[in-house]
């Protein structure tokens, strides 16, 4: 299960949204650079500046904030003829950047390791990497659990709010990192293995 199972009902809701803004002449990639603009922006001035732990308000805001700008360059692209090379690169890329600096700051709250937290990051990243092969080898695009990119903006935007509301993390909550770089090394491998199996299907 994941919560990416969620995004046709949540593309439902944004529908005469899209329909307006590609009226209006915005287009995929605009929505695409925009979104990645405002992650870097957020994740460096929390990680730069470190204003305070209510800041970490602005993580889960902008985790919701963000998946419907995803869904609706997406949606902009296959739904109004926006399709295109550059948008395919786009859409990858700049979702791996956006994770890195949004997870990055998460670095500076205690108990959590800057290790980890970096594991977390390089991870994440691998895991996409691994899903979007999957057309390499003539599947599809994985996306697969148990945490895939919008598990982890549900996981990061939930702490992100207990650190703004400033209850205190335990000394176990240490662990946390090292088990979410697990479970992201666990959706690798659903995704390598989901692939590999949908073509032995063929």
């Amino acid at each position: 299960m994941s919560i990416y199972q969620l995004k046709p009902r949540f593309q439902a809701l944004l529908r005469p949204l899209v329909h307006r803004l590609a009226g209006a002449g915005i287009t995929a990639n605009q929505v695409t650079l925009a979104a990645c603009g405002v992650s870097v922006l957020l994740g460096l001035w929390l990680f730069w500046a470190a204003p305070g732990r209510v800041a970490f308000a602005l993580v889960p805001l902008w985790m919701l904030l963000r998946m419907a700008f995803n869904a609706v360059d997406g949606m902009l692209a296959r739904e109004h003829g926006q399709k295109s090379a550059l948008g395919a690169f786009l859409n990858e890329l700049t979702d791996v950047v956006s994770d890195a600096v949004l997870y990055l700051p998460f670095a500076l709250v205690a108990p959590f390791s800057g290790f980890w937290v970096g594991g977390v990051i390089v991870l994440a990243g691998l895991s996409e990497f691994a899903g979007a092969l999957g057309p390499t080898v003539g599947a599809s695009r994985r996306y697969d659990g148990p945490l895939g990119k919008s598990d982890r903006a549900f996981v990061f935007g939930a702490l992100g709010l207990y650190v703004a509301l400033g209850w205190p993390l335990p000394p176990a909550a240490a662990w946390l990192m090292p088990l979410l770089a697990l479970a992201v090394c666990w959706t690798m491998v659903r995704r390598v293995r989901g692939a590999l199996a949908e073509v032995g299907a063929r």
